[in-house]
C-alpha cells in the first residue's frame, strides 16, 4: 500500500472531525447531520408510549386474521420508521391492538397523542368509482413507489396490486376511462386521477404530481392505508424508563470512562501502534453513533450490548496486529518489513472472527424483531467498521508515521531492546 509520510497527519484529522460531528452533529443549512443527542433510545433507556388502538366504524369485533393483518401492517410501518424497540399485542377478545414504543430523538413535550400520530394515519384506504362504489381496497395494494417518468421527466406515483386487486382494477379502469377514480382514507379524499386507458397487469401510475414531495405523501398514504379497518386510539399514557431515569448518563460516563481504560492500556504496552489504535477505535466508535443517528434506528440496551461487542473485538483485532509487529521486529526485520508482514499475517485472524460475527448478524436482522434488529444491527455495523478502522486506517496511519525520522525508531513499535549485563 502506497503512502505519504503526512497522511496520517489527514487521517487523525478526518478522524477528529468525524468524532465531533457523531457527538455535536452539524446543524449548518444546507447540510444537516444527526449527532449523539438526536439518536433515539428505546423504552428501557428513555421511556415511552403506550396506546391502545380499537377498530372505528366497525359494527362488529375484528376476526383474528383483520387482527393479525392490522398487527402486521403496524409492524411493517414501525420497521420502515426504524423504530425497532416496541411491543405489539392483540387482545382477541375485546379486538384491541396494545402497542408500546419509545419517545422520538428530541421529544421535550412527551405528548401521547403527539407520538402516536408519528405511526402515520391508521385509516382504511379505498379506491372508489364515481358514484362512491368501492373498488379495490388499501388492503389489495401491495406498493407504491415514487419514480420519475421517463417521458416528462415529472415525479409519478406507482402502484402494485395483488391478484385480487389486480382483476378489480382491471375491470374497474375498463369502464371509467375519461373518468376519475377516487382515493380515500376513511372518508377523506385524498387524490382523484383521471382513468385514461384500461390497466392490465396489476401496475398503474398517478401522474400529474406537482412536486416529489407530493408524490411521496400520497404513497406513504397509500402504502399506510392497507389496513383492513380503521384503528383509533382512545386510551394512551407514558411509559417511564424500566432501567431508570437517569440510567442514560450513567452508561455515557461508563462508556468514556471504558474508552479512556483501555486507550491508557494501549499507550503504555504498545505505544506507538497504541495511539494509532486508539484513532482507530475512535473512528469506530463515532461511525457507529452516526449510523444510529442518521436513520434514526432504535438503541436499546441489547444495541448497546452489540457496540460493547463490536468494540471489544475492535480492539482484539488492534492487539492481534499489534502483537505481529512486535514479533518481526524482535525478530530482527526491519520496520516497514514489520508492519507490513504483521498486518498481513493479522488479518486472516481478524477477518475470520469478523466475517462470522457479521453473518450471525445478518441472520438476526432478517429474522429478529424489536430488540433483537438493534443488536444485530450494531454488531453489524461495528464488525464491518472493523475492517474499515482497524485493518484498514490504522494500517494507513502506521505505514504514515514510521516514514518519519522522529517515529521511525523501532522501541516506538514495541522492539524490546536487550541490556547487556556489566560485568
Amino acid at each position: 500500500m502506497k503512502t505519504n509520510k503526512h497522511v496520517y497527519i489527514i487521517v487523525m484529522l478526518l478522524i477528529t472531525g468525524i468524532a465531533l460531528t457523531a457527538v455535536f452533529g452539524i446543524n449548518a443549512d444546507p447540510l444537516k447531520i444527526r449527532g449523539m443527542k438526536d439518536i433515539r433510545f428505546g423504552i428501557d433507556i428513555k421511556g415511552g408510549v403506550e396506546a391502545v388502538f380499537e377498530p372505528s366504524n366497525l359494527d362488529r369485533v375484528p376476526t383474528e386474521s383483520e387482527l393479525e393483518s392490522a398487527r402486521a401492517i403496524l409492524e411493517t410501518r414501525m420497521d420502515a420508521q426504524n423504530i425497532l424497540d416496541r411491543e405489539i399485542t392483540v387482545d382477541k377478545g375485546s379486538g384491541h391492538i396494545i402497542v408500546r414504543f419509545p419517545w422520538k430523538s428530541g421529544e421535550t413535550d412527551f405528548d401521547p397523542q403527539k407520538a402516536i400520530a408519528e405511526l402515520g394515519e391508521t385509516a382504511r384506504l379505498t379506491f372508489r368509482d364515481p358514484d362512491g362504489n368501492i373498488i379495490v381496497e388499501g388492503k389489495d395494494v401491495k406498493e407504491s413507489k415514487v419514480q420519475l417518468d421517463k417521458r416528462s421527466n415529472q415525479p409519478v406515483v406507482t402502484l402494485e396490486f395483488n391478484d385480487e386487486g389486480a382483476k378489480a382494477f382491471e375491470e374497474a379502469t375498463g369502464r371509467l376511462i375519461n373518468k376519475p377514480i377516487s382515493i380515500y382514507m376513511d372518508e377523506t379524499l385524498i387524490s382523484s386521477p383521471m382513468v385514461n386507458e384500461k390497466i392490465t397487469g396489476g401496475n398503474s401510475i398517478i401522474t400529474n404530481m406537482k412536486s416529489t414531495e407530493e408524490a411521496k405523501a400520497l404513497s406513504d398514504k397509500i402504502n399506510s392505508g392497507a389496513l383492513p379497518f380503521s384503528l383509533v386510539s382512545k386510551n394512551h399514557s407514558t411509559i417511564t424508563p424500566t432501567m431508570g431515569s437517569g440510567a442514560l448518563g450513567v452508561m455515557v460516563k461508563a462508556g468514556v470512562i471504558a474508552f479512556a481504560v483501555v486507550c491508557i492500556f494501549m499507550l503504555v504496552y504498545y505505544r506507538l501502534l497504541g495511539v494509532v489504535a486508539c484513532f482507530a477505535l475512535l473512528l469506530q466508535i463515532a461511525v457507529q453513533l452516526l449510523a444510529l443517528s442518521i436513520p434514526q434506528i432504535t438503541l436499546t440496551l441489547t444495541g448497546i450490548a452489540g457496540i460493547i461487542l463490536s468494540i471489544g473485538m475492535g480492539v482484539d483485532a488492534n492487539v492481534i496486529i499489534s502483537e505481529r509487529i512486535r514479533e518481526e521486529l524482535n525478530g530482527g526485520k526491519t520496520l516497514g518489513y514489520s508492519i507490513d508482514t504483521g498486518y498481513n499475517k493479522a488479518f486472516s485472524a481478524v477477518f475470520d472472527g469478523n466475517i462470522t460475527t457479521i453473518a450471525a448478524s445478518i441472520i438476526m436482522m432478517i429474522f429478529g424483531t424489536g430488540a433483537l434488529l438493534s443488536f444485530g444491527y450494531t454488531l453489524m455495523i461495528g464488525c464491518i467498521l472493523n475492517f474499515v478502522s482497524g485493518v484498514t486506517a490504522s494500517k494507513i496511519m502506521t505505514k504514515s508515521m514510521s516514514m518519519n525520522k522522529v517515529f521511525a525508531k523501532k522501541s516506538l513499535y514495541g522492539l524490546k531492546v536487550k541490556v547487556k549485563e556489566a560485568k
